[in-house]
């Protein structure tokens, strides 16, 4: 395939997916990570300039119950919601998925499970389209902050993102 035909099929299934979200129009947005320990906010790590070491603690001991995306997709279906959106790495830098990239991952720590999977099969389930979050930044990387001056270091995470 050539460019031009790459990139005309891409805006136009880009404008399908824009055109059907903006006709939805009602959707739950889930941001969800280790912050939900502290119960403040997902920007806590760094307003509350909490270091890394100290934080990266909370990995071990979250232990959300089983299956909350059920409850939150039932309730979403209810209010006659049309999509779920969720974060799957916030700024703090935690996978909800299991992944080969990091080990600061819920399968490899406190929860044990791939929260992600959970919440694709209650969508599903309920019918919802799926959406993902993925935060660019990265507090936990050593790269995540070094990359804004440093080629190398940008270089570094580009390839670890």
């Amino acid at each position: 395939m050539d460019k031009e035909t790459y990139l005309a099929q891409t805006a136009s299934t880009r404008a399908e997916r824009i055109r059907w979200w903006q006709e939805a129009r009602f959707g739950m947005f889930i941001h969800w990570g280790l912050y939900a320990q502290l119960g403040r906010h997902e920007w806590v790590m760094n307003r509350e300039r909490i270091p890394v070491a100290e934080y990266e603690k909370l990995a071990e001991t979250w232990q959300p119950k089983e299956h909350p995306a059920r409850e939150w997709a039932a309730l979403a279906k209810q209010a006659g919601m049309k999509y779920m959106v969720m974060t799957t790495k916030h700024h703090e830098g935690f996978c909800l998925w299991d992944t080969q990239q990091t080990d600061y991952n819920a399968v490899k720590r406190g929860p044990g499970r791939d929260l992600v999977r959970e919440f694709v099969e209650a969508c599903r389930e309920f019918d919802l389209k799926i959406g993902f979050y993925y935060s660019l930044m990265d507090w936990h990387h050593p790269d995540g902050a070094l990359c804004a001056t440093d080629e190398v270091a940008r270089r570094r995470f580009l390839d670890f993102t």
